[in-house]
């Protein structure tokens, strides 16, 4: 299957209609986390002279420093260089899934043209790192697919509709696992269902380093003073929050922020790291990987669903596989806050939901006459 890659870009424009080089905000973005200019060059292929060249023409276009340099201390981006790198960074946590999901679309559409008669295995789920790992899993196997990422309700509806083969969600384990079921259970009792876990992972706040606010619990978010990010309404995570304000008895309208929503947790780490928000609730990988701090509240489990036929397709067949596999439990392993248990495992609702098991219906007794 042909590998379609959509990488966002961005530009800004001087009076005169010059633009600052997309070479040069990779140059930034190196700096900041490498610590100096010749090491960001090193990483980016780029000559000395040309990386002072280039910034040279950015301050000239911005009429502002970028950098600053310190003896001893390396580089030093400036307040607007450091603004530059973090719009970047928002940028490619917001947009990159919604480019992944364009870009698998295109890589349907070229396959159903280039094998017309291969089956396509179309799987709808809200973006998570896991699912990341098995959609480069099945592009490197050859399984041809075509992912969409969306929010967890929209995802199991789509199966429901029967516009795809597999929806993924999150279910959280312990005390919130039966109102998520019970927020769920419109589009899962529609068919016999099974599901396949890809992962266990961690949510949480994620915090500044050191955690200045003191923001340790749900209940804090409604202190005074207390900037918050939040995710889109029909995602799992906005579903698992307003289910820990409910138990903290905290209104929504206390919480500053609370209606400001990303669309991924790559970018509510973003924005905290950024310094426009001061706490964000999400998973924990994009909080490691944005060296922010990272309180955990809850692990959940991470399904697929599908209707029980499509356990007999070969390409789920190769899903599982490929999920069974040691290569995906070692890169599941490796992002910081997910476990591969039981990756690639089959359940029943019954067996994988208690509050499925105890709304189960009795069989009707027969009354016996004569």
């Amino acid at each position: 299957m042909h590998k379609v890659t959509i990488q966002p870009q961005w530009t800004i424009s001087g009076p005169e209609g010059a633009a600052l080089a997309q070479r040069l905000v990779d140059l930034l973005v190196g700096v900041h986390d490498h610590g100096s200019l010749l090491a960001a060059c090193n990483a980016a292929n780029v000559s000395y002279r040309h990386a002072w060249q280039l910034l040279r023409e950015g301050e000239a276009l911005m009429g502002a420093p970028l950098l600053v340099m310190s003896r001893g201390k390396g580089s030093i981006l400036t307040p607007l260089g450091d603004k530059l790198v973090w719009a970047d960074r928002r940028i490619r946590a917001r947009l990159s899934p919604v480019l992944d999901s364009l870009a698998s679309e295109l890589e349907a559409e070229i396959e159903k043209v280039s094998s017309p008669t291969a089956p396509l295995l179309r799987i709808h789920a809200n973006h998570g790192f896991a699912v990341e790992a098995l959609r480069s899993r099945l592009l490197a196997s050859g399984v041809p697919n075509e992912f969409r990422y969306c929010g967890s309700v929209e995802a199991v509806a789509a199966l429901h509709n029967q516009v795809c083969e597999l929806a993924g969600f999150a279910v959280p384990i312990g005390e919130f696992e039966p109102p998520v079921v019970e927020h769920y259970r419109p589009w899962l009792s529609a068919r016999p269902y099974r599901l396949i876990q890809v992962a266990v992972r961690s949510q949480g706040l994620m915090v500044a380093p050191g955690n200045p606010k003191k923001v340790y619990e749900p209940k804090d978010l409604a202190r005074p003073g207390i900037r918050f990010i939040n995710r889109q309404p029909g995602s799992g995570t906005r579903l698992l929050l307003d289910l820990l304000l409910q138990q903290a008895k905290v209104a929504p309208a206390r919480i500053s922020g609370f209606e400001q929503c990303e669309y991924t947790h790559a970018a509510v780490a973003a924005f905290v790291a950024s310094g426009m928000a001061d706490v964000g609730y999400g998973v924990e990988t994009p909080a490691r990987q944005f060296k922010l701090d990272f309180i955990p509240s809850q692990r959940e489990r991470y399904f697929l669903l599908c209707d029980e036929r499509s356990l007999e397709r070969d390409d789920v067949k190769g899903l599982l596989d490929l999920l069974g596999g040691a290569a995906f439990k070692s890169a599941v392993d490796a992002l910081p806050g997910y476990q591969a248990d039981d990756a690639g495992r089959v359940f029943t609702l019954d067996e994988a939901f208690a509050t499925f098991r105890a709304r189960a219906p009795r069989k009707a007794a027969v009354r016996r006459t004569g």
